[in-house]
């Protein structure tokens, strides 16, 4: 039987930014406590969509370094404003892609992400490949991967389907320019984080059944149900950031 999840006090409505980090992170290492997980094993990373580069900086000074970016006309600009931001004291991010990429969209997002959550297509991989390659990076320096999968199979979300997952695992394989960590899902938006769980669960027991451990999966509404399922990475913006601005 799953225990009820406890509750956590909010930060205070005028909480700051380095606050409302540090309150995520107390409700992540409780529900590694509840799973009999390691905190570290869970990295969050800080979804700054529609937010300024300046949120940004704060979030990499409050020990937040890893932030993720949907859009590519979004990423480029704001990645080029945090370093610009951060040159002077030392702060870098390292951006995730953690939305649907164009293959138009690969060669400029490619030099900006260091982690991509949404390997969806074999197309896809083919132009990372061949972009990887132009650019030399490929066997140097594989991108870390995970396949987006559409566990829940709603036809609104992008992602391929969990019988679909080991001819793109093999594929991805004969890529010298990814490596792929593990899955990743978007679960349904529910009224109660508790009616996710057999997602979370599912994409599990797939990544078991393929030998990967990565876990991408998890956000705001619904992070500590994926952390007691086995994320290793959870993408939450509007309890960091607020909501968005853009």
């Amino acid at each position: 039987m799953t225990r009820p999840i406890p509750s956590t006090p909010s930060p205070r409505p005028d909480a700051g930014l380095a606050e409302r980090i540090e309150a995520i992170r107390a409700r992540i290492a409780q529900a590694c406590e509840r799973s009999g997980r390691n905190p570290a094993e869970v990295t969050l990373v800080a979804v700054s969509k529609g937010h300024p580069a300046t949120a940004c900086v704060e979030a990499i000074s409050a020990g937040t370094v890893d932030l993720g970016e949907n859009r590519a006309q979004e990423l480029l600009p704001k990645a080029a404003e945090v370093a610009s931001i951060g040159a002077a004291s030392g702060a870098s991010a390292r951006w995730h892609f953690i939305g649907h990429l164009q293959t138009n969209k690969v060669r400029d997002v490619l030099p900006h992400t260091a982690v991509f959550h949404a390997l969806d297509s074999r197309r896809l991989l083919d132009v990372l490949t061949r972009e990887a390659a132009r650019s030399g990076a490929a066997a140097a320096h594989p991108l870390p991967c995970y396949l987006e999968v559409n566990v829940a199979g709603e036809a609104q979300k992008e992602g391929i389907a969990p019988a679909q997952v080991g001819a793109l695992l093999s594929a991805a394989a004969a890529s010298q320019a990814v490596r792929v960590e593990g899955l990743m899902a978007v679960a349904p938006q529910v009224s109660r984080p508790e009616e996710v769980r057999p997602v979370f669960r599912a994409l599990r027991e797939l990544a078991q059944a393929h030998g990967l451990t990565g876990l991408s999966m998890g956000m705001t509404e619904d992070f500590e149900v994926a952390v007691e399922e086995g994320a290793t990475l959870v993408r939450v913006g509007r309890a960091i950031f607020g909501e968005r601005t853009g």
